[in-house]
C-alpha cells in the first residue's frame, strides 16, 4: 500500500511540473506574438507624395536656396524635385513653347506679371526680398564706394542682360533713377545672361564692379558686396506660383506652401535673403 502511495505521489509531481512548463511556454509564445504584432503596427508609413516628381522653373540666381529647399521638401514629403535654372526670360519662353512644369520661382515681381499675362499663373506668394547690390573683386582694387563711382571714366562694368534676367532689368531702373544711365553705359564691358555669371566674372577680376543681388554675394569668397542705400535702390521680391498647366496641382501647391512656411523661409535666410514676414 505504501509503495502505491509513493508511486502515485511521484506521478502527481511529474504531472504538476509538466503542466507548469507548458504554462511558461505558452506565456513566452503569447509574449512573442504580441512583440511581433507590435513590430507590425510600427511599420513606417509612406510619405504623402512618395514616388512622385515635380518640375520647378527657377531663376538661376536663386539656385543655392532652391537646391536646399528641394532636398528638404523631398525628405519631408517624398516627392523628387527637379529644377530648371536659367534667366527668367528664357524660362518664360520655354514654358510658352512646352506648356509643361509645375512651379515657377521668379527673380522679380515683373517675372510673375509676365507669367500672369501669358496665362501661366493666377495667384502667387512673395517669400523674400531681392535686393540689388554692387559687387567688386576681393580687395576692391578700383576703390568703388557707391553707385556714383560706376559712372566714372575707366571703370569696367559687368551687368545683367536687360532682356534676359531680373538684375539686368533692375540695373536699368536703378541707373535711370539716379541719372547714371549714360555714364554707366559707356563703362559696360560685358553683359551676362544670369546673375551667377556676373559673380564669377567679377571674382575673376574681369571687371571692376557689377550689379548683383545681396544674396548672390552671401559667403562668396572672391567678391565683396557694397550695399545700395534704399532711396537709391529698386528693391524687388521673390514670387512663387503654381503653373496653370501642371498635372499635379496638389503637389505643386504643397511645394509653394512649403517655400512660404516658416521652415521654407528659414532656408532662404540661411542663404542671405531677407524674408517677407
Amino acid at each position: 500500500m505504501m509503495k502505491n502511495k509513493k508511486y502515485w505521489s511521484i506521478i502527481l509531481i511529474v504531472m504538476l511540473i509538466f503542466s507548469a512548463l507548458c504554462l511558461v511556454g505558452c506565456g513566452k509564445q503569447d509574449a512573442g506574438s504580441k512583440a511581433q504584432n507590435g513590430k507590425q503596427t510600427e511599420t513606417v508609413q509612406p510619405l504623402p507624395y512618395e514616388g512622385q516628381e515635380l518640375l520647378v522653373y527657377s531663376g538661376a540666381g536663386i539656385s543655392k536656396a532652391m537646391d536646399e529647399m528641394g532636398q528638404v521638401f523631398t525628405k519631408k514629403y517624398g516627392a523628387k524635385v527637379n529644377f530648371n535654372y536659367a534667366g527668367c526670360a528664357q524660362l518664360l519662353s520655354q514654358m510658352e513653347i512646352n506648356k509643361q512644369g509645375d512651379v515657377f520661382v521668379g527673380g522679380s515681381l515683373n517675372d510673375i506679371e509676365i507669367a500672369k499675362q501669358k496665362g501661366f499663373a493666377d495667384q502667387y506668394v512673395e517669400v523674400a526680398y531681392h535686393i540689388p547690390a554692387i559687387a567688386v573683386p576681393k580687395g576692391n582694387p578700383a576703390a568703388i564706394t557707391g553707385l556714383a563711382d560706376l559712372g566714372k571714366p575707366g571703370i569696367r562694368l559687368i551687368l545683367g542682360d536687360e532682356k534676359a534676367n531680373a538684375i539686368g532689368k533692375k540695373g536699368a531702373k536703378i541707373f535711370e533713377k539716379n541719372n547714371l544711365t549714360e555714364a554707366v553705359e559707356k563703362n559696360v564691358v560685358a553683359r551676362a545672361a544670369t546673375v551667377n555669371e556676373i559673380v564669377t566674372k567679377i571674382g575673376l577680376k574681369q571687371g571692376d564692379a557689377g550689379l548683383i543681388f545681396e544674396d548672390n554675394g552671401f559667403e562668396a569668397k572672391d567678391i565683396e558686396v557694397i550695399n545700395i542705400p534704399p532711396e537709391q535702390n529698386a528693391i524687388d521680391k521673390v514670387p512663387v506660383c503654381v503653373l496653370r498647366f501642371t498635372e499635379k496641382a496638389e503637389l505643386a501647391q504643397a511645394f509653394v506652401d512649403f517655400t512660404a512656411s516658416a521652415e521654407g523661409k528659414a532656408i532662404f535666410e540661411s542663404h542671405g535673403f531677407k524674408v517677407i514676414e
